[in-house]
């Protein structure tokens, strides 16, 4: 196995986990989103500091990081939800998701200004397909109307898109800094969160089961997902794992299905062959490879 195939790997564990938060998110709709992040990214810290202990490094090694490799951290966890929840209070959800998820596209886009990265046709290709897919799994029958009495919302859904696929893409700038660290920039979102939601919230007080759901954010979606993301980002291919990314949303709803919580529908399938067309056509040089492999046998 090479180091990209084992990249892409590790870093596809993360596009299942984030498939689960629609799913924990149904039982935790009356918790303050801010407040939900904020506990959310503290079961996330707890996590890394369990990884650091079992290491017998130290914890205080962890913690001194540069500047700057604080600050980008920070800019990528805290301002994607910063600015994700900004939109969604500023503008439909509807719309807000949508722009939010051209993402994976930036990812794509973004990559070609990284040392020894090409964009090719393929990987555009791929990414657009996969565009369309997500896009038709989120809006379909849903009244999508774009409005500019929204515009600050519309924005705000803009940079937070931005945000996580520069963070994603400039990862690769800061492959010395190992995955574990992603504990310390988890444990510095849940403290400006929970700075966040005292400024913009009322404070709430959890269920029982929007504890259990909360905690399985914090563990999966919230919490394992950053740091396998990382690893992708920083030793898998960026292009194939920002097209793949766009099988969240189809994971997501497939789930909702299973679980009762929304209905089926014949274009989840339609949408469900566009993006894994797009991922495949994406993941071109990689079939290329294992059909001369197969040659060569």
């Amino acid at each position: 196995m090479t180091a990209v195939f084992k990249g892409n790997i590790i870093g596809a564990i993360a596009i299942i986990l984030w498939s689960t938060l629609a799913l924990f998110s149904v039982l935790t709709t009356k918790v303050p989103p801010f407040q939900l992040t904020s506990m959310a990214f503290s079961i996330a810290f707890l996590f890394g500091l369990g990884w650091w202990i079992k290491e017998k490094k130290g914890i205080l090694i962890h913690l001194k990081l540069p500047l700057k490799v604080w600050a980008f951290g920070i800019y990528g966890l805290f301002g994607y939800h910063f600015f994700y929840f900004m939109a969604i209070k500023n503008a439909p959800a509807l719309e807000a998701n949508l722009i939010n998820y051209l993402w994976p596209l930036l990812i794509v886009v973004f990559s070609a200004f990284l040392p020894n990265e090409k964009l090719r046709w393929f990987h555009i290709v791929g990414a657009l397909l996969g565009l369309c897919g997500a896009m038709l799994l989120i809006g379909f029958g849903k009244g999508v109307a774009f409005s500019a009495s929204y515009l600050q919302g519309y924005m705000y859904a803009v940079v937070c898109a931005v945000i996580w696929s520069s963070y994603s893409v400039m990862s690769r700038y800061f492959g010395a800094i190992p995955t574990q660290s992603i504990g310390a920039f988890c444990g510095a979102t849940a403290l400006l969160s929970y700075g966040a939601h005292l400024l913009f919230e009322e404070s709430y007080m959890p269920t029982s089961v929007e504890v259990l759901a909360t905690i399985g954010l914090g563990i999966g979606p919230v919490g394992i997902a950053f740091f396998v993301w990382d690893y992708g980002m920083k030793r898998g291919d960026i292009k194939f794992l920002g097209s793949l990314s766009y099988a969240t949303p189809l994971l997501s709803t497939l789930m909702l299905v299973i679980f009762g919580s929304t209905h089926p529908h014949p274009l989840i399938w339609v949408a469900c062959g566009l993006i894994v067309i797009g991922s495949m056509i994406s993941a071109l040089p990689f079939f290329k490879g294992l059909y001369q492999k197969f040659l060569t046998h």
